[in-house]
């Protein structure tokens, strides 16, 4: 996005671009390096993680932080605001698309902040010290009372209130990155986000009939955002989370397309007006994109759509030809000055753009949503930047490229964790960069089954129990009854641990988090690297609704699709209890050899249903 944005500027006016490389690209890179190091601790180049995909116990709250973090979506409200004009009510059509873009991010601002803060009380434990979370008003009343009290005196600091904010943002993604400093991360967001919307109005300096218009759209989108945030059920955040990346790229749409319309009679003076029609058109294209590949992926979260991949014939070139597309309009766009063709452009390339969103994330099959989440989030942070070059914002622009470069590393470390390449996964393609593309090992033998009373006599003979749920125990929201069955357990003393794979559920960190809404301590909630070592040793492994996430295939047949994919090596153990509804395939339709080991066992029915039954047994066995 920099050599693009860098490139387009020096062409049409190289004394504009040398101004804004020097008050505003070494701010965004700096945050690029900074997004990259919070992200894995390394090198833009290699951060430090891609190789092995180690994070050791922060790594979910890093994917936690990256898919909850609402920045990008609260701050998009500052470009609505900076564009809002009239009385109590919008005068033009630029002035509605302001007060739209605003309102829509206001939704984002209470409800993005809130499920945060939901899933933050997910892993507080009974042994925990009280919290005092109120007293994190007094450090943001004094951030946004003192920039009043120095407004009020005559002293204009925005730029230091920006610069305040940008760094409580980077404050937030790294308080984010571990359990003991998360709750102060999320205050560090909140007021980053309350300066920066605090430093906008102050330098706007609205009348008071149009600071009722931006209070009332706002308050209005606010409330909204907080009635969902309440009353959205955990298994439903992913979609809720793709719901919030669509309005991201709505409103970098309206805000884009509203900047043009303002700032159109004054191209023909401004010398840097050929620069703020190119990143209008990006962030126009980045938004479509943005809102219409994530709406598909809301579709397909909450099965309104077939998760399965839609693979069009000649998808590729269909693609290929909408990119093209959307390149040659800057054609006309740049060349001919009528507003006429300038909007008709703008209109085609969000047009096109949220088409190729359609095709891109149509062809993705759900297996793949983590990634999709990841790299979405990405999107709406470059989106936020453009929307900061076009108003001239360092803010946006800052915190734009911190979230779209974190987001970028994350999906490619996942990508890593499922050894295929990033853009296997966006184009929607099969198979990992190790698959030889021979046939697949043809597997033979018969499975054991058994009912759940021969699974209660595995449970009771095995001492040390590891546990690995997959999207099947979301799916089936049966996980209070495992943390009930894990608690009596741990109570007889047992050694029962669960461990996650980077890319299970539907979500990044779903698991997690919902084994934390059912009280299971976060500590026994161990990744894949930490803990597949440790399968030799283990009496008993319990597979609950996960599939290609254990798959021996990865390692035991280079013509799979899954060929080296790292997974968690259930099989290693010495007892394995597979618990799903049938032998079918996972998402990857690839069969698993671990259902026709020796030293596994197949309990067969509805996961929620098994789940219950062998609580119950468990509480019986224990109490007679």
């Amino acid at each position: 996005m920099f050599s693009l944005l860098s490139l387009a500027a020096v062409s049409v006016c190289p004394s504009n671009f040398f101004f804004i490389l020097k008050s505003v690209i070494p701010e965004a890179l700096s945050l690029l390096l900074i997004g990259s190091a919070l992200t894995g601790g390394g090198s833009v180049l290699e951060p430090a993680g891609i190789g092995s995909v180690r994070h050791k116990g922060s790594f979910y709250l890093l994917r936690f932080s990256n898919t909850f973090f609402p920045l990008s979506i609260g701050l998009t409200a500052v470009g609505g605001l900076v564009l809002m004009g009239g009385n109590y009510l919008p005068e033009n059509i630029p002035q509605s698309l302001a007060v739209l873009s605003a309102f829509i991010s206001s939704v984002n601002i209470a409800g993005g902040f809130l499920v945060t803060q939901r899933m933050l009380d997910m892993f507080k434990r009974p042994t925990d010290p009280p919290e005092y979370n109120y007293l994190y008003l007094l450090p943001g009343g004094v951030f946004v009372g003192g920039y009043a009290a120095a407004l009020n005196s005559g002293y204009n600091i925005e730029q230091v209130m920006y610069l305040g904010s940008g760094l409580c943002c980077v404050g937030a993604l790294a308080g984010l990155s571990t359990q003991g400093t998360a709750r102060l991360g999320n205050a560090l967001g909140m007021i980053g986000v309350a300066g920066g919307l605090a430093a906008t109005l102050g330098g706007l300096k609205p009348s008071p009939e149009l600071l009722a218009q931006m209070s009332g759209a706002m308050a209005l989108g606010g409330t909204i955002g907080l009635t969902i945030a309440k009353r959205i059920q955990i298994t439903d955040l992913p979609q809720l989370v793709a719901a919030f990346h669509s309005l991201v790229g709505l409103a970098a749409v309206l805000t884009c397309v509203a900047e043009y319309m303002i700032e159109y009679p004054h191209f023909a003076t401004d010398p840097a007006a050929n620069l703020t029609k190119i990143v209008a058109y990006l962030g126009t294209y980045i938004g479509g994109v943005t809102f219409s590949g994530s709406l598909i992926a809301y579709g397909k979260l909450q099965g309104i759509l077939n998760s399965a991949p839609l693979l069009l014939p000649g998808r590729h070139a269909l693609n290929a030809g909408l990119l093209a597309a959307s390149i040659g309009g800057m054609v006309p766009y740049m060349i001919d000055p009528s507003y006429t063709t300038g909007i008709t452009c703008l209109g085609s390339v969000s047009a096109l753009s949220a088409i190729m969103g359609v095709t891109l994330t149509a062809a993705i099959g759900g297996a793949d949503m983590p990634v999709v989440i990841t790299v979405l989030n990405s999107y709406s942070g470059w989106a936020l930047c453009a929307e900061g070059f076009l108003l001239n914002n360092n803010l946006l622009t800052i915190v734009g490229a911190l979230i779209g470069s974190s987001g970028a590393i994350l999906s490619y470390i996942m990508c890593v964790a499922m050894n295929r390449s990033l853009a296997n996964v966006i184009l929607g393609g099969y198979g990992t960069t190790s698959t030889a593309g021979g046939k697949p090992m043809e597997i033979t033998g018969t499975h054991t089954e058994i009912n759940v009373d021969n699974a209660i006599e595995m449970i009771k003979e095995a001492n040390n129990i590891i546990i690995t749920p997959g999207y099947g125990l979301c799916a089936a929201k049966a996980q209070y009854p495992i943390a009930d069955l894990v608690k009596m357990l741990r109570e007889q003393g047992k050694n029962v641990r669960f461990g996650i794979h980077p890319v299970a559920g539907r979500m990044p960190g779903q698991l997690n988090v919902l084994l934390a809404e059912a009280g299971v301590p976060y500590d026994i909630v161990l990744e894949m690297d930490e803990i597949n070592e440790d399968f030799p040793e283990t009496d008993l492994v319990l597979v609950i609704g996960a599939n290609d996430t254990v798959n021996s295939a990865a390692q035991e047949d280079p013509n799979s699709i899954i060929a080296g994919m790292p997974v968690l090596e259930v099989w290693k153990s010495k007892q394995v209890i597979v618990m799903k509804r049938s032998l079918g395939v996972g998402y990857a339709a690839v069969d698993n050899p671990i259902f026709y080991k020796p030293n596994t066992a197949m309990l067969l029915g509805d996961a929620k249903k098994t789940c219950d039954a062998l609580q119950a047994k468990v509480r019986e066995s224990y109490q007679s």
